[in-house]
């Protein structure tokens, strides 16, 4: 599932527990990441899931489910 492999991603970059990390936690606020945070977990996941994140994309991505969600409709 989409989600749950994202939200281990995220997880794992931002040093958190996995169990705390919901579809509504959002990447910055929340989850403390920085924009160099963001930018690493894009790049892991366009790898993992062979797909592209377009850069004005990325700044409308505001929380884990908005994550999972674009790379869904992108597979």
């Amino acid at each position: 599932m989409v989600f749950e492999k994202v939200r281990d991603m995220i997880a794992a970059q931002l040093q958190v527990d996995a169990d705390k990390v919901t579809a509504e936690s959002r990447l910055v606020e929340d989850l403390k990441a920085d924009s160099a945070n963001v930018m690493v977990m894009i790049l892991e996941l366009e790898s993992e899931f062979g797909i592209e994140v377009e850069d004005e994309v990325i700044l409308q991505l505001k929380t884990v489910g908005d994550v999972a969600d674009y790379i869904q409709k992108q597979q």
